[in-house]
């Protein structure tokens, strides 16, 4: 058997990879099987962190009948794929966890070990080659007994296209999230076509658009790339109808909001665009605009917490002159400028009570009155709008109007935080660089592989805007040619812990990369009793003492760094740094460490 093809002086030592020739076989799988846990008295069984279920091959054989010949063979497919898709994702951050050092080839091994031990069938690696300094990622493998070539065949008989939808989503997942770009995985030859083996190859979405147009996989609503960014033939857009729309997503959460734009996109409804800072409410709502049929007419945005107190009804509904001083001539406001198209009023929980009322009568009848005018004008406007505070807890403090917010709240749309994003993460890292790298006339050679585990494990608390901020201040630090690092994307006061320090050990408990293991919880009798043996340790007691206090913040936090750290009384930059100390092995004066 041939040993693996590596290149010489290359650090780290995984960023480059070659296996050609005779089939590599697979490290052992105890470390998964070990994380299958089953509870029969409660009905449930666990991979890892996730509750799974069994189904037989018969059930799995109707389900895909029924649900071909409920939607038809292309909706199908499309809907297995994004299963399969969307569980590679997640995997692919198992997989990090699991075996997070050590050769690449096993950490790459934990998705097709996981799809094994599901039932899928069993893969084998006949080449796999990937190098992130030159985007080069290319896969060869070939899937034994497959059930879903056996469920097509038992059901539909012979195919006259390759079936295994689902094991092609989850390669193409995987693949992605575990290279840090977009990589789709095709299946070219199928049993249920009448080949001998189910045969996939897995390459960048660049290589397979040299031959074959299948990018659009990674956008799986149409309509996202109808009413986003224009593709090369189309018309740019117009000046009313503002900027091209960035839409990128393929994760259940983003699925489940642009399905709910395309409910309203016909209608008229206004609708309450609800989410944290930074998850892109503008970037829907413009979307959503685009998607309707007041496309061609102007979308005027504006942001409530942006204008002054004394001037946000002159800006939203006009003025007249000399309605106040420095009033010196009449000029619209924000429903007149949008007359016929979609204003979005982000931020809509600071508006004063005096323009809530008058917002209120907008929306209800149509009409709005000019600052200092007596005059009525009718606006023809939809109204769209984002809050990323509580307004039902600002209706009961009296700061927003309970009829207004009733108003608002008919068609809500939540967009889900980047935490709650992750399988998108991959896609949106790839769309940035490439933003970033035509913008500022950069060659970036991709993420390194400990950028990439460090982007997929990060709390983005700023979500996708954090995300956008960090990859161009990357591509900026980057020199031409050279792989995003670490130290390109994260600044000191992000905390970010070195990627792999911490992890699950196969009992479930955190555990960094010296297999230290989270203490138990212990009382407030517990704690003495265990502070009085650290007299006695190497490490002198009051070393020894912070180091049980930080593993009880972090276990009461369950992991949450900003939690315990708040618990500890001290910034999270600087448990971030005794932590990254700890397991480095090196102890500092920790004093000079800012907050």
């Amino acid at each position: 058997m041939n040993s693996p093809k590596r290149n010489a002086g290359v650090n780290p030592p995984n960023l480059i990879y070659r296996w050609e020739g005779d089939s590599k076989h697979f490290p052992d799988i105890e470390d998964l099987a070990r994380r299958l846990r089953f509870a029969p008295a409660e009905g449930r069984i666990w991979l890892d962190d996730r509750r799974s279920i069994l189904m037989r091959n018969s059930a799995f054989g109707t389900l895909r009948r029924e649900l071909i010949e409920a939607v038809g063979f292309t909706r199908a497919r499309t809907a297995l794929k994004l299963v399969g898709y969307a569980e590679g994702t997640r995997d692919a951050e198992l997989a990090r966890r699991v075996r997070p050092e050590g050769d690449l080839f096993d950490a790459f091994a934990v998705g097709p070990q996981v799809h094994a031990l599901s039932g899928f069938g069993w893969l084998e690696v006949r080449e796999l080659r990937t190098d992130p300094g030159t985007n080069e990622f290319y896969g060869e493998f070939l899937l034994h007994d497959s059930i879903e070539a056996d469920a097509h065949l038992g059901t539909l008989g012979m195919s006259a296209e390759s079936v295994c939808w689902t094991a092609v989503g989850y390669g193409s997942g995987y693949s992605s999230a575990f290279a840090g770009r977009p990589i789709i995985v095709d299946e070219v030859e199928c049993r249920a076509m009448g080949h001998e083996h189910c045969r996939l190859v897995g390459r960048t979405v660049e290589e397979w658009d040299r031959t074959q147009r299948k990018a659009p996989y990674f956008r799986p609503q149409e309509f996202v790339n109808r009413f986003g960014k224009p593709s090369d033939d189309e018309d740019p857009p117009s000046a009313a109808t503002g900027p091209a729309v960035d839409v990128v997503g393929i994760s259940a959460g983003f699925g489940a909001a642009v399905h709910l734009l395309g409910k309203a996109a016909p209608t008229d409804v206004t609708v309450l665009f609800l989410g944290e800072t930074g998850v892109g409410k503008e970037v829907f709502a413009r979307m959503l605009h685009r998607m309707g049929k007041r496309a061609e007419q102007p979308f005027v945005a504006v942001n409530c917490a942006a204008l002054p107190e004394n001037l946000i009804e002159a800006e939203l509904f006009g003025v007249v002159k000399g309605a106040y001083t420095g009033a010196s001539e009449s000029r619209p406001g924000r429903f007149e400028r949008a007359q016929g198209g979609t204003l979005f009023l982000d931020e809509i929980g600071t508006l004063t009570l005096s323009a809530q009322a008058k917002l209120l009568r907008a929306l209800q009848e149509g009409e709005i009155e000019r600052v200092g005018d007596s005059q009525t004008r009718t606006v023809d406007v939809r109204l769209l709008a984002a809050t990323n505070v509580d307004l039902k807890a600002a209706v009961s403090a009296g700061t927003f109007r309970e009829d207004l917010y009733f108003r608002l709240t008919t068609f809500p749309v939540r967009i889900p935080p980047l935490r709650e994003r992750r399988d998108d993460i991959p896609l949106l890292m790839r769309h940035f660089l490439h933003r970033f790298s035509e913008r500022h006339g950069k060659r970036v050679g991709g993420f390194a592989p400990q950028a990439v585990e460090a982007l997929l494990s990060y709390g983005f608390p700023g979500n996708i805007r954090e995300l956008e901020n960090m990859i161009e201040r990357g591509v900026l630090l980057a020199d031409d040619g050279e792989p995003v690092g670490v130290s390109h994307l994260f600044t000191a006061d992000q905390g970010v812990v070195s990627a792999g320090t911490f992890g699950l050990d196969a009992s479930g408990q955190l555990a960094g990369r010296g297999h230290h293991k989270a203490p138990e919880p212990a009382g407030e009798n517990g704690l003495r009793e265990r502070l009085a043996p650290l007299l006695d340790t190497e490490l002198g007691p009051l070393d020894a003492a912070e180091q049980t206090l930080i593993d009880l913040a972090l276990e009461q936090a369950d992991g949450n760094l900003a939690q315990a750290a708040r618990q500890l009384g001290i910034s999270r930059r600087q448990l971030a740094y005794r932590l990254e100390k700890r397991a480095t092995g090196q102890v500092q004066d920790q004093d000079s460490i800012g907050t």
